[in-house]
């Protein structure tokens, strides 16, 4: 019987990267993340998981059905086996907490070898916005310091392989000594490492999302020998679909203001007339899908939202300049930074990046009718804002809606965590 892969999963917030190696067919034996309703997530999903490997998706489709706002997944997880639920540890990964994270782990894997490593430290100190909005204060957060934990589980678990995956930022932040250290010290381990930066766009997903994807490779196996590893040969794809046409065109319209968070949700094209959704998988194994549900959007707003997408679709994709708008519509103090707060996504091609911001506001994500009035201006709901991060339509995030926002703004997208990790495994049989 060949050996199933295995990996732990670090900063694992609500499962992307994860999602991609399960669907490669890797065995999680941990994931790691401090976010209360992204671990409630982790756990739904590993729930989803099991029961479709037992043919009892019967049992999660009645969760989904009638499942209750405000609620977590307790009924769930109570129908599957506490070791499947137990592989979610909530801990924020630092001194006070990693022996007690590792015992955790260790209990886990049991004598099973660990093979890859996946995840990234959260961003927010490496990022454009998080240091613009933190100022000199972001030179001093300690989550510029969360990397060296991430080598410590190297140091411990000796993986064949890792990916680390964080904004561009990385490579800058603290005048690049964060990112030179990491290189130093996973080295220093006996990896060889590398960085590129990747286009999601260029691999499957609808999204022109640029990130630093860093791949580091044991150089020597138990023998000596050196190893075949490298760097994953992700082919590039040019992308012949498009955001409204093939990612958003088969959910029922909405308006502002409507849709439930837990409710299922009829498809209105059969998946046949959806190529990229069958290509993808983001229509999921089960015939509805649930977290349709859009922001109410006041007056103002929506009369901006209507400025926005007819300046769009009128001039060939320019973007809305808020310091233009009328003066009457202008309540937010700024009017000489972030100028593009009101963004429409694009219909005809790539939506630009999703981020965690996403949580506080949805302007910034505009749903592109090709018809806008007043009425029916909105931004995107949290299941259309999962279809740009390529998650499957059965995924389900919980906790609020804002906390849904983020834990999908956060993440990579599956189809390029998926990618990856078909490259890896490949290499994986290569050099058995």
């Amino acid at each position: 019987m060949p050996h199933k892969l295995t990996f732990i999963d670090l900063f694992a917030g609500a499962g992307g990267l994860s999602e991609g190696f399960v669907r490669a067919g890797y065995t999680p034996l941990a994931h790691i993340e401090m976010d209360g309703y992204a671990c409630d997530t982790l756990r739904t999903r590993a729930a989803f998981h099991y029961l479709k490997n037992q043919n009892k998706l019967a049992i999660y489709e009645k969760y989904l059905r009638e499942k209750q706002e405000k609620e977590n997944g307790k009924k769930l997880w109570e129908q599957v086996p506490q070791e499947i639920i137990d592989t979610v540890i909530k801990a924020a990964i630092g001194e006070e907490t990693i022996n007690d994270i590792f015992k955790n782990v260790d209990r886990l894997k049991g004598s099973q070898q660990v093979d890859v490593i996946i995840g990234g430290p959260p961003c927010q100190a490496y990022s454009v916005a998080g240091r613009a909005r933190m100022g000199k204060a972001v030179e001093d957060d300690p989550r510029n310091e969360l990397y060296k934990y991430y080598v410590k589980f190297l140091e411990r678990y000796q993986p064949k392989m890792f990916v680390f995956e964080n904004v561009l930022g990385i490579r800058t932040a603290k005048g690049g000594e964060p990112f030179r250290d990491l290189q130093r010290l996973v080295r220093e381990l006996g990896y060889e490492i590398e960085w590129r930066i990747q286009i999601a766009s260029e691999h499957g997903v609808l999204q022109n999302r640029r990130r630093v994807i860093i791949v580091g490779w044991k150089k020597e196996d138990e023998n000596g020998n050196a190893t075949t590893f490298h760097y994953p040969e992700l082919k590039a794809e040019t992308m012949e679909y498009t955001v409204l046409k093939d990612l958003f065109a088969d959910l029922p319209e909405r308006k502002s203001g409507e849709g439930k968070l837990c409710e299922p949700i009829q498809y209105t094209k059969q998946l046949s007339k959806m190529p990229y959704l069958k290509k993808t998988e983001i229509r999921g194994v089960i015939s509805f899908t649930t977290q349709h549900i859009a922001r109410t959007n006041n007056v103002n707003d929506r009369e901006i939202y209507k400025i926005a997408l007819d300046k769009f679709l009128s001039n060939n994709g320019k973007r809305l300049d808020y310091s233009k708008l009328p003066s009457r519509l202008q309540h937010h103090k700024n009017k000489e930074t972030f100028l593009n707060r009101f963004n429409v996504v694009n219909p005809f091609g790539c939506s630009h990046t999703v981020v965690a911001h996403i949580a506080m506001d949805g302007h910034y994500y505009i749903y592109p009718t090709l018809n806008p009035t007043i009425e029916n201006v909105r931004s995107i709901t949290v299941r259309e804002a999962a279809r740009l991060q390529s998650f499957p339509d059965d995924f389900f995030f919980e906790g609020s809606r804002s906390a849904a926002f983020k834990q999908i703004g956060n993440a990579v997208p599956v189809v390029l965590a998926h990618k990856i990790a078909v490259e890896l495994k490949q290499q994986f049989a290569d050099g058995l």
